[in-house]
């Protein structure tokens, strides 16, 4: 078993807080040194009170489930000897009601586009497998309720 962190901070400072119109900008610090700006969806909490340039979870989630993908993804093609040049996700997520009524990230749409060269050329059947393996293997994935689709380009 592993354990991972992340260390998220928030400080109301000189702002009222009672009224609801305090910043949600906020900072992620990670084990490895780096710190990225996070805040509320600007969807959720109207701006100036969310912070347009940070990373809002919603996307942290989409970006997670892609990255996680991908990275099987990748070692999946080279164990099978095919060479990969390049992978672009424009991965989406919809918030909405989930079965119960509450507010969700009910389905999360990969669509990776994968560039291979090289002698072995995957045909389509396998770029198939692949994905479907990778989503498998995927424990962000299997860690989440929500509908996770992958539709490659």
């Amino acid at each position: 078993m592993s354990t991972y962190t992340a260390t998220v901070s928030w400080a109301r400072g000189a702002q009222p807080f009672t009224d609801g119109k305090y910043g949600r900008g906020h900072d992620w610090r990670f084990d490895g040194g780096i710190q990225v700006r996070g805040s509320s969806s600007p969807h959720v909490v109207k701006l100036p009170h969310s912070e347009e340039a940070a990373i809002d979870p919603e996307e942290a989630f989409v970006a997670s489930l892609a990255s996680c993908h991908m990275l099987f993804f990748l070692d999946f093609a080279r164990r099978a000897g095919f060479l990969i040049d390049s992978y672009e996700d424009n991965a989406e997520g919809v918030l909405g009601k989930d079965g119960e009524g509450r507010l969700a990230m009910t389905i999360v749409t990969l669509r990776p586009r994968v560039a291979f060269s090289g002698e072995k050329v995957p045909s389509h059947e396998d770029i198939e497998a692949l994905h479907h393996k990778s989503h498998e293997a995927c424990f962000i994935a299997n860690s989440v309720k929500s509908e996770v689709r992958v539709e490659p380009a």
